[in-house]
């Protein structure tokens, strides 16, 4: 099984990036660019901890040691702007930024922590707070799709308060990868009265 760990997004705001989408791909049709993959909006997450393939049999064992992660409240995160990966100059990914407490980066870093117990490597790179919104299939835009984007380099796309994280599992079709909720884990530790 292919799995990893996200935020699932709210329906105004997944609206609002379908919208986005919408338009990007409205840019690409008059310019023959093909080159481009929009990410489909009922898959659009925010990505915590990539995991990769593990066997089935290690799926408790992980929903145990993700269980054990936790804030200290709800975390207010505000979608806003556009990026290119890794650069502008070469891109070959489109993301929305998310401005986002320091809390979520810490979330991020409990998370691989957490995992690391269950033999899964830590990440190689600092987390970055990001939604993917496209790929290209190679790195060089047209100018005026690059243009069209760059107009919109400001947009905003709304904000949420996260109150739980998920455990997600990824399979890849043909028409693109299909996600599976496995389990979801409150940021908040619950108190028992």
């Amino acid at each position: 099984m292919r799995l990893f760990v996200a935020l699932e997004i709210p329906s105004d705001v997944r609206e609002n990036l379908a919208a986005f989408l919408e338009d990007l791909r409205g840019w690409c049709e008059p310019l023959g660019d093909n080159r481009v993959r929009g990410v489909r909006p009922e898959n659009l997450h925010v990505t915590l901890k990539f995991i990769g393939e593990v066997a089935a049999a290690r799926l408790n064992a992980i929903r145990n040691a993700l269980s054990a992660v936790h804030a200290l409240a709800p975390l207010e995160l505000r979608f806003r702007g556009l990026g290119f990966f890794p650069d502008a100059k070469h891109p070959t990914t489109l993301w929305t930024g998310l401005e986002a407490p320091a809390k979520l980066i810490e979330l991020a870093g409990d998370i691989d922590r957490a995992l690391e117990t269950q033999g899964i490597p830590r990440e190689k790179h600092a987390f970055v707070p990001h939604l993917t919104l496209a790929r290209f299939a190679t790195p060089v835009l047209k100018e005026k799709l690059c243009a069209a984007i760059q107009k919109n380099a400001a947009r905003e796309f709304g904000s949420f308060q996260a109150r739980e994280f998920h455990l997600i599992e990824s399979k890849l079709k043909p028409a693109g990868p299909e996600y599976t909720s496995f389990a979801t884990f409150p940021l908040t530790p619950e108190t028992k009265h």
